[in-house]
């Protein structure tokens, strides 16, 4: 049993290791390390060059956590990601051929190039945890995660994420380019001598395991949220089914997303208690990926993080 000072404590290392690597990019990294914690899955959509693979690299290689990388592509197969049976000509017999998906961490870069059939193939992953071959059933990870990336600005020869698929990820983070200090630093770091492609070269310490982890997801449990916290976070959820601009608000998934994720926020900072502030600090990522705009809203140029700030200005704050 690990104690949420511990915890505390254990990522406040992991976060000192990245920034052996990473500039910048705080908010990324708390977010992911949050999702860790929830067994939540990672959409992050921003522009190329912008650290998302080389992130999720350093994480995993911190908590000592297998990796795998799967580039989607339009003629990607389902097979292709979670396995298939093959012929033993020794034996004489069918054998599984475990896929990628087997592993701790995978980043799936570019999800929205695969067609379709390929895309739903991780929807029982994601949900379930599991991956069913030829009618045999075999267990994920326990920290199996996905953390996928999509580019925003190519659409041709992509398949747009359908909302099921959407709603299956924890959190939708949006990455931009760096500020000019954090660029600068960049280059000065590979002026230095440092290559993405030789990471086993920084020096970074392994801080936890597969098991250590597990026991740090385990302390969410001790993190409670009072009755008056539930209803702000439902308030919150509600609302953005009947707003204006939007089409179609939040389901109970994303308040029970909202729940966990403002737990995660509190566990973090060392606290067994949600705040209002925790809610605010991941109602956009949690949220914006799942509510859909009315066209007009569109035309007008409102975001869906323009529609949820309206939103958490008209729900009271609990004291």
């Amino acid at each position: 049993m690990i104690e949420i000072p511990q915890v505390k404590e254990l990522i406040g290392q992991m976060k000192a290791e990245i920034k052996k690597v990473i500039v910048g990019q705080e908010r990324v990294v708390d977010l992911i390390i949050a999702a860790l914690l929830i067994r939540g899955h990672v959409l992050i959509e921003g522009v190329p060059g912008t650290a998302k693979t080389l992130t999720v690299k350093t994480i995993s290689r911190i908590i000592g956590a297998g990796f795998r990388r799967l580039q989607m592509t339009p003629d990607l197969m389902p097979s292709d990601v979670v396995g298939t049976t093959v012929y033993d000509v020794k034996t004489g017999e069918f054998r599984v051929q475990k896929g990628p998906i087997f592993s701790d961490l995978i980043l799936v870069d570019e999800i929205n190039r695969a067609p379709a059939k390929t895309q739903s193939a991780l929807l029982e992953c994601m949900e379930e945890r599991q991956v069913t071959i030829e009618g045999n059933r075999f267990d994920l990870s326990p920290i199996f995660m996905v953390l996928a990336t999509q580019n925003p600005l190519e659409y041709e020869g992509t398949y747009a994420l359908p909302e099921a698929q959407l709603d299956r990820f924890m959190f939708k983070i949006l990455i931009s380019y760096p500020e000019g200090s954090e660029e600068n630093q960049v280059l000065e770091k590979f002026e230095a001598g440092f290559r993405a492609d030789e990471l086993k070269n920084v020096g970074l310490s392994v801080l936890a395991d597969v098991e250590k982890v597990r026991a740090c997801q385990e302390a969410i449990r001790a993190v409670k949220t009072k009755p008056g916290i539930i209803d702000y976070i439902t308030g919150l959820v509600r609302l953005t089914r009947t707003w204006n601009d939007l089409q179609v608000g939040g389901g109970v998934r994303s308040s029970i997303g909202l729940h966990l994720a403002s737990k995660a926020v509190a566990l973090m900072d060392g606290r067994d208690f949600v705040t209002p502030d925790d809610v605010k600090a991941v109602i956009f990522p949690v949220m914006r990926h799942r509510i859909i705009l009315k066209p007009e809203a569109e035309i007008e140029g409102i975001t869906p993080d323009d529609a949820l700030k309206a939103i958490v200005g008209q729900v009271k704050v609990p004291r």
